[in-house]
């Protein structure tokens, strides 16, 4: 199957995206200082689970990333 260059470049903006939202919400995870995710410096469970999604959103943003240059290579050998 071959993508197109405009589908190409989406997928490849997405995981770029993805990767720039996801590493600024860590951030802000690991800073937070409402007490949602940490407990007297112990994680609780709300910091556990927004590290999980972060990390699928990461391997997703990856996948869709490469995805989309893998098309963007093959349209530029066949050009």
């Amino acid at each position: 199957m071959k993508l197109s260059r405009p589908v190409s470049w989406f997928l490849l903006a997405f995981g770029v995206w993805s990767w720039i939202i996801w590493v600024t919400f860590v951030k802000n995870l690991v800073k937070d200082g409402s007490g949602l995710a940490f407990d007297h410096g112990h994680p609780t469970a709300y910091f556990w689970v927004h590290l999980l999604l972060a990390i699928v959103s990461f391997v997703l943003g990856t996948a869709i990333g490469v995805i989309g240059l893998r098309g963007l290579r093959a349209l530029s050998r066949t050009s």
